[in-house]
């Protein structure tokens, strides 16, 4: 397991203030730039990779940001050169389609919402609450179990309104993965997947939409990824972790969650980060994927899809601290540079070749 990434957490907020020391890579570009699309989730830093990618290399990346769904979908259409999801494929399916999924970075899900007097940082959840409001059997916002999480806290006599994912969403596969895992009668009612029957709600499109939404509706409560919460000055709420233990939502709780992930023993790099156990773990913890085909059909766009990543791996990290997002450890990062020369080819050859040591 890679528990030199769980010591490294207090340094992350030093990667806001600098970068990897290694150069990044400055090959030509693809001819047309790059395209990718899916993860709302993975899309503030995207684009924020693809601003400094470019200014870096002058590369063109387009992301689209359209849901893990639709980067599924894209994907597989094969009318882009990446897709990025937060629900990871099984070994199954990546072997069915020609695929390849690979972590680039990890984050956190987070209820969001907008109820008068209650600022960021203030409400206390639990799973079993959570569950229980997004089946709608907890409808108003002085409900004795709020009541008794929150003793110190002025909570209105205001209807709850719930705002969901209304598109196929890596994000709301996160959210009802975990609350699938804390509370049976979810589970067994509603169930987890990216794109489910809500019992109830309204529906927002990306994570831009359900954070719009619930800015604009006074009593409502959603779950967005924690870059987006902190951009739109949501009021996002704390979580009781797997241990018990009440936690806020942060990079560095995100990385707690993370610490003891063993990516070498995930088949497909296939893992989720739900309710792990630690007292600092939040229980929403998830990576982006990104998909691309094992077997290219265009040597030099594969050859500049991996540059990309490799540059975002080497050069990224500070960018996505800023963002609140954890970096993947350097011993992931190595592992999947491993990966990418024995995994990708075009016409039989590797497209990427590890730089020398």
């Amino acid at each position: 397991m890679f528990k030199p990434f769980a010591a490294a957490v207090g340094a992350l907020v030093l990667l806001a203030a600098c970068s990897s020391g290694e150069a990044p890579k400055t090959e030509a570009p693809a001819s047309g730039g790059l395209t990718g699309a899916g993860s709302t989730f993975f899309a503030p830093l995207a684009s924020k990779w693809a601003e400094t990618f470019k200014g870096a290399t002058a590369s063109n990346v387009n992301y689209q940001s359209i849901g893990s769904g639709g980067g599924i979908k894209q994907i597989k259409a094969k009318t882009v050169d990446f897709g990025a999801s937060d629900k990871p494929l099984s070994v199954e399916d990546l072997n069915a389609a020609g695929l390849y999924q690979f972590p680039v970075v990890m984050g956190g899900v987070v209820p969001v919402v907008n109820v008068p007097g209650v600022a960021a940082g203030k409400l206390n959840l639990t799973g079993q609450v959570l569950a229980d409001i997004f089946m709608g059997k907890i409808k108003r916002w002085d409900d004795a179990a709020l009541k008794a999480l929150n003793p110190g806290l002025a909570l209105p006599n205001l209807p709850i309104t719930v705002v969901h994912r209304a598109d196929g969403s890596g994000t709301t596969y996160l959210f009802t993965n975990y609350l699938a895992a804390v509370s049976a009668e979810w589970k067994s009612a509603v169930g987890a997947s990216d794109a489910l029957e809500w019992p109830t709600g309204l529906g927002g499109k990306g994570n831009e939409g359900v954070s719009a939404f619930v800015a604009q509706t006074t009593g409502s409560i959603g779950y967005v990824e924690f870059a987006y919460a902190v951009k739109t000055g949501a009021a996002y709420a704390n979580l009781t972790n797997h241990d018990g233990q009440t936690v806020a939502p942060s990079a560095e709780s995100f990385a707690a969650a993370a610490a003891g992930a063993d990516w070498s023993k995930a088949p497909g790099n296939q893992l989720l980060l739900l309710d792990q156990p630690g007292a600092k773990s939040w229980p929403i913890t998830g990576a982006v994927f990104v998909l691309v085909y094992k077997d290219q059909a265009d040597a030099a766009k594969a050859k500049a899809t991996l540059n990309f990543f490799d540059w975002a791996y080497t050069s990224g990290d500070a960018a996505a601290a800023e963002l609140h997002y954890v970096p993947m450890p350097a011993e992931v990062k190595a592992l999947i540079r491993a990966q990418w020369a024995k995994e990708i080819t075009s016409g039989g050859q590797p497209v990427y070749v590890p730089a020398a040591k």
